[in-house]
C-alpha cells in the first residue's frame, strides 16, 4: 500500500508539473498575441476575447504552480522494504491465479507440496502424509455429507487445520533440537515427544472420523431394493431372451420338413 502511495505521489507531482508548464506556455502565447494584435488592429470584440483567454490561462497557470509547490513541500511516502514489495507482488499473483477457473485447486496443490517438502526428514512427515490422504478422502465426501453430518464436516475442517499447524510445530521443535546445545536439549526433547504424541493421536482420530463419514454415506445411500436401472436392464435382458426364443421356435416351425 505504501509503495502505491509513493507511486501515486510522484505521478501526481509529474502531472502537476506538466500541467503548470503547459498553461504557462499557453498563457505566454495568448498574452503575446494580445499585446501584438491589440495595437495593430485596434480594440474590438476580438481583442477582448484574446485578453480574456490570456488572463484565464495566466490564472490557471498560477494555480497549477501553487498546487505544484504545495505538493512538492509534502514529504514523499517512504519506500517499502524489498521483502514487503515481494510479499505484495506475491499476494497479487495469488489473487490473480485464484480468479482462474482451476486456480484455487492449483494453489492448494502447490501449498500441499510445499508443506510436504518442508516436513521431509522430520517426525511429522509420516503423520502429515496420513493426514493428507485422509483429508483428500474427506474432501471428496464433503458435498454429500449434509443434514446431521454437517457439524462433523465443520469439525473435520477445523481439526485438519489444527493438525497441520501442530505438524509444523513438531518439525520446528525438531529442527531447533538439532541446533541446541547439550544442556538445552532435555526440555526440547520432552516437548518434541509430547507434541509428536499429540500429532499421532490427532491424526488417528481424524482417520477414524473419515472412516465414520464413509460409513455414514454408505448407510445413507444404501438402497432397500434393487437399483431401478439394474431392474430395467434385467427386464430388457429377459425380454431379449424371450424374443430370441420366439424367433428360434418360429424358424423351426416355418422350416419345411426334409423330403424322403
Amino acid at each position: 500500500m505504501a509503495a502505491d502511495e509513493r507511486t501515486r505521489y510522484f505521478r501526481r507531482l509529474s502531472r502537476l508539473r506538466g500541467s503548470a508548464r503547459r498553461w504557462s506556455v499557453l498563457a505566454g502565447g495568448l498574452g503575446g498575441a494580445t499585446a501584438v494584435l491589440t495595437p495593430y488592429a485596434g480594440i474590438g470584440l476580438a481583442d477582448a476575447a484574446w485578453a480574456a483567454a490570456a488572463g484565464a490561462a495566466t490564472a490557471l497557470a498560477a494555480w497549477r504552480w501553487v498546487d505544484l509547490r504545495a505538493l512538492a513541500a509534502q514529504p514523499a511516502p517512504p519506500p517499502l522494504d524489498p521483502a514487503q514489495v515481494a510479499a505484495r507482488n506475491r499476494a497479487r499473483l495469488v489473487a490473480a491465479v485464484e480468479r482462474l477457473p482451476a486456480g484455487a485447486g492449483v494453489l492448494a496443490e502447490v501449498r500441499r507440496v510445499r508443506s510436504r517438502s518442508a516436513l521431509r526428514g522430520t517426525a511429522a512427515a509420516q503423520p502429515w502424509q496420513r493426514l493428507d490422504r485422509a483429508a483428500a478422502a474427506m474432501n471428496s465426501m464433503t458435498g454429500r455429507l449434509t443434514g446431521l453430518a454437517e457439524p462433523a464436516v465443520a469439525e473435520a475442517a477445523a481439526a485438519e487445520q489444527s493438525l497441520r499447524e501442530l505438524a509444523d510445530r513438531v518439525a520446528s521443535v525438531e529442527r531447533a533440537l538439532r541446533l541446541a546445545p547439550a544442556d538445552a536439549k532435555p526440555p526440547l526433547v520432552e516437548a518434541h515427544r509430547a507434541l509428536a504424541g499429540q500429532l499421532e493421536t490427532g491424526v488417528a482420530a481424524y482417520e477414524r472420523l473419515v472412516v465414520a463419514a464413509a460409513g455414514y454415506l454408505a448407510e445413507e445411500y444404501r438402497p432397500d431394493t434393487e437399483h431401478p436401472a439394474a431392474t430395467r436392464l434385467t427386464e430388457a435382458t429377459d425380454l431379449l431372451h424371450g424374443f430370441a426364443s420366439a424367433l428360434s421356435e418360429l424358424r423351426t416351425v416355418s422350416r419345411p420338413a426334409p423330403s424322403r
